[in-house]
């Protein structure tokens, strides 16, 4: 019997039973990777542990097996798409409480597993540097939510780190939502009575419009339906109706009016783009003298509450160059079985984007090479003289490709590496095919509106303040900048601390500025986006399409001036609903498979060929 060289294998072999039993399926494979740990399908991806086999790998691998088991265990999928909110940050509350509860749910059973816990909890915070934050705002508060939870569930403390970012929104937590936390110890062991729970607590703590319409509610036929509309009509022909007291009689129905007319709203902008267009191309010139110019060139009716405190800068500027290489390293890592991605999405594009080929030729000339195809004219008459051709340059139009990365909270694990991987790919691919790549990122400086918002608070809140956040415009790779020096900049999106809100309609626009003021005759703009943009510091004091809608108004926008073409890769979501030209990628291995003829598609010119591509694609997935 042949022994394995590799001393770290019994250990793997013996936390892949354990993990196992733990979590009720033999038939799970555990893998152990440099990936980010997580499971998909019936594979659990686990911290690597190297032939060293130092205490931080064991106990940072035995504490992410146990945390992963607990959740298959005490977890059912179908209970938490039923209650799982609608937004974003509601959403990422939502999934910390229910990590939460099955780790303190699984360590009533094995008090044991929840040390292990403890040390993989205490390597993630200190990895994210979350012992060195100063302020609320500079903390993710759903994790800090998740940690209290399992706290006030197990009564155990946390590792130092955690309890920190803990302490800093205990206050706020606490006084929100005491209440809802008070039936804590009632609802653990029932998810579906838990997620409720966790609903409310996340209404209590100011984000219940993003929750969506409540499961529980039964569904109204259409006697009610009807019965309801003839009341509406009948409110609104009163000469003074009484809004407050109908918004107090049944808060469901109101909650509800206020969606449609978001959504008519919404709509109603969508078809007045047309009309908007030339109030978006008024000049500086036509404005009266008291009027600053407008923020945005999509709409002028948009606002930034100050612009002061913005900035667009280098990423070598955000991390020093030690840090950049080691996080490029990490990034490497994730790259290594995509080789062969690279070379076939490059044969697929160069087709498409060379920007110069030799393919045509000049006839009738007096020398070159002979033209073979003319020697029958000299046969029937030998006074002719010899035909001669000479190949000349086709140009080609030049092209540029500008990748616009989301930079946001909710990019964070996952879907950032696989931005990052999908950039690097295409960045690579295109230089190859002679195409100049300009590479940009986007986020804000600061979680709930950074120093906008202080002033915004020092100045009394007017109303309506607009965009309440600081924004930070990353330049990843200039357009002219070769490859080869600017390649670990692309490790900075692996930084803790740096993804933050998502201001996708500022940054779009910012973008499409830059490219459209390059020399190249044809321009491109891909946008690597995971959905709809969110900054909770201006929904919170705006219409809740506030974002949305100026986004819709930029894409429209590019798409009328027609200098840019504007394509987009989905992250784990579908943003056709934006984008017209998009492909949706889940995991970084499908850039591999079907996905490279996709990517390729959304570059041709020719829209019937791209249309056939993408619309097989799309019947694939469907079978």
């Amino acid at each position: 019997m042949n022994k394995s060289d590799n001393p770290a294998d019994p250990f793997k072999k013996a936390l892949t039973e354990a993990t196992r039993a733990l979590a009720d399926d033999h038939e799970l494979n555990v893998t152990f990777t440099a990936d980010p740990s997580g499971v998909a399908g019936d594979t659990m991806r686990l911290p690597q542990v190297s032939r060293r086999m130092t205490r931080d790998e064991i106990l940072l691998a035995r504490g992410t097996a146990d945390a992963l088991a607990m959740k298959l265990r005490h977890h059912d999928d179908a209970v938490h798409a039923k209650y799982a909110p609608a937004g974003p940050m509601a959403r990422e509350l939502y999934e910390a409480m229910e990590t939460a509860r099955c780790e303190a749910l699984g360590a009533r059973d094995m008090p044991g597993a929840l040390s292990n816990i403890d040390a993989k909890i205490g390597a993630e915070a200190g990895r994210k540097g979350y012992g060195q934050m100063r302020a609320p705002a500079d903390a993710p508060l759903a994790v800090a939510a998740g940690y209290l939870v399992r706290q006030l569930a197990t009564g155990r403390p946390l590792p130092p780190a955690a309890q920190h970012i803990t302490d800093l929104w205990r206050p706020f937590i606490e006084e929100q939502a005491a209440d809802a936390l008070g039936d804590l110890d009632d609802s653990l062991a029932d998810q579906a009575a838990f997620a409720r729970l966790a609903r409310r607590v996340i209404g209590d703590l100011g984000y219940g419009d993003q929750l969506g319409e409540d499961p529980d509610e039964p569904e109204q036929d259409e006697g009610d339906e009807n019965a309801e509309q003839e009341d509406e009509a009948g409110d609104n022909q009163s000469s003074e109706p009484d809004d407050s007291d109908d918004a107090e009689a049944s808060p469901e129905r109101s909650q509800e009016q206020q969606q449609d007319e978001r959504q008519a709203q919404v709509s109603t902008d969508d078809q007045s783009d047309e009309d908007m267009s030339d109030e978006a191309d008024i000049s500086d010139a036509e404005l009266p003298p008291d009027q600053p110019p407008p923020v945005s060139d999509a709409n002028p009716d948009y606002k930034v509450y100050t612009q002061e405190f913005d900035e667009e800068i280098k990423a070598e500027d955000l991390a020093e160059p030690a840090e950049l290489e080691r996080l490029r390293a990490y990034l490497d890592k994730q790259l290594e079985p995509l080789r062969g991605a690279v070379s076939r999405l490059a044969n697929k594009l160069q087709r498409r984007l060379q920007a110069q080929q030799n393919r045509s030729w000049e006839f009738d000339k007096e020398e070159g090479v002979l033209d073979a195809g003319r020697l029958a004219r000299v046969v029937a008459n030998p006074t002719t003289p010899l035909s001669f051709k000479v190949e000349k340059d086709t140009e080609f139009r030049d092209t540029v490709v500008t990748l616009l990365i989301d930079n946001s909270g909710s990019m964070r694990g996952r879907p950032i590496s696989i931005a990052a991987i999908c950039a690097d790919v295409l960045a690579r691919t295109l230089e190859r095919s002679q195409v100049k790549v300009e590479i940009l990122g986007f986020t804000t400086r600061a979680w709930k509106g950074g120093q906008s918002r202080e002033k915004w608070l020092a100045n009394g809140r007017p109303a309506q303040p607009g965009r309440l956040n600081d924004l930070r415009h990353i330049i990843y790779k200039g357009a002219d900048a070769p490859w080869r020096r600017v390649r670990p900049n692309l490790g900075l999106m692996m930084k803790e601390g740096l993804l933050k809100e998502n201001i996708d309609g500022e940054a779009l626009e910012w973008a499409h500025r830059r490219l459209a003021r390059r020399p190249e005759a044809r321009k491109i703009l891909m946008v690597i986006s995971d959905g709809a943009p969110v900054d909770d510091s201006t929904l919170s004091v705006n219409p809740a399409n506030f974002l949305e809608r100026h986004l819709r108004d930029v894409i429209a926008m590019v798409q009328r001036r027609k200098q840019v073409e504007l394509l987009a890769i989905g992250i784990g979501h579908d943003v056709t609903r934006y984008y017209d030209r998009a492909v949706t990628i889940t995991d970084a291995e499908q850039l591999g498979g079907a996905m490279t003829e996709q990517l390729a598609a959304l570059f041709d010119n020719d829209p019937r060929k791209r249309a056939r591509v993408l619309g097989i694609s799309a019947m694939r997935r469907a079978m």
